[in-house]
């Protein structure tokens, strides 16, 4: 199942306040449980990562990488991706390595999907 864009601010904001977090050299993931019974994800980019080209191609690997993830998420749940300053210079598998260990030392994978 394909997950629907977190739009809304107060959705942000609420995962930023009460959702728990996970920290990586490339990437933050905040994350908590909906009530909706399928995902949703919000990407975010700072402007101190660089101009919008760089901004956009953070938010590109991020994307991508969460699409590649997503078959073997578990479902019910809102994220947040939050980039660092080094992730838009890095290669996407890189990227993907970076958030499948978040992912996975979660346990929001399931067994095998995580590298």
């Amino acid at each position: 199942m394909q997950a629907v864009p977190l739009t809304r601010n107060n959705d942000f904001r609420r995962l930023y306040k009460r959702g728990k977090s996970l920290v990586d050299r490339n990437i933050v993931v905040y994350y908590a449980k909906n009530r909706l019974g399928a995902n949703r994800v919000g990407f975010t980019v700072g402007k101190k990562v660089g101009g919008a080209v760089t901004r956009n191609r953070a938010k590109r690997l991020m994307r991508e990488s969460f699409r590649l993830l997503e078959p073997g998420l578990a479902q019910g749940f809102d994220f947040v991706l939050v980039s660092r300053s080094r992730l838009p210079h890095l290669k996407r598998q890189a990227v993907d390595a970076s958030l499948s260990r978040l992912l996975g030392s979660a346990g929001l994978l399931h067994k095998g999907e995580s590298s």
